[in-house]
């Protein structure tokens, strides 16, 4: 399968991977125990429109944007999904990080899923529900830039070498008026893990 990035990376996209997706919104929304996010910026705590939510085997602890999360047991959906992105990418995934974006004014910044927990070349399968949105990447070294609009019921695969050679973004979006979810499963190392 070809690459969507023209270079340094494998990158793969399956709109309407997910049956359904209406139905996951909804319940993903009313059910997950969202929690507004708080980062460290400049050393000050800085709590954010965004809300997220972090699920994993075992007890699992990740630790990123200055925080440490404690993996919250997994619903039936959520491992319903889980195993679809599994089957997409290839990979077993054992956590997810949840992404509540209220609107377009709701957006993640640049920024690479390189943690020492998730090993030196992580996949990452991101999951998208509700409002389309557009999804950049850029190359680290060369600025080269590609732009993707993910739809409701979408699995992105970030294979190998997207993390170490490239960044990505949501950013903000004035056309985008109602709601998204975005689920990015994750394989995190067990000896790298806050236990």
């Amino acid at each position: 399968m070809k690459t969507l990035l023209p270079f340094d990376g494998e990158l793969h996209y399956f709109p309407h991977a997910i049956p359904w997706p209406d139905r996951y919104f909804e319940v993903l929304r009313r059910e997950i125990a969202w929690q507004n996010e708080t980062i460290t910026m400049f050393g000050k705590r800085i709590t954010m429109q965004r809300m997220v939510s972090w699920h994993a085997d075992d007890g699992l602890s990740y630790r990123y944007a200055g925080s440490e999360k404690k993996g919250l047991p997994w619903t039936p959906e959520l491992l319903e999904i889980r195993e679809i992105a599994g089957q997409f990418s290839k990979t077993s995934f054992n956590s997810c990080l949840l992404n509540l974006y209220h609107d377009g004014k709701d957006a993640m910044g640049w920024h690479s899923d390189n943690e020492r927990p998730l090993g030196p070349d992580p996949v990452i399968a991101s999951v998208s529900f509700g409002q389309e949105r557009k999804f950049s990447l850029r190359h680290k070294e060369s600025g080269t830039r590609v732009d993707l609009v993910l739809e409701s019921g979408s699995v992105l695969v970030m294979g190998s070498g997207v993390q170490q050679k490239w960044k990505h973004a949501v950013p903000p979006s004035a056309k985008a008026n109602a709601a998204r979810i975005n689920l990015t499963f994750r394989r995190i190392l067990p000896e790298l893990s806050i236990r």
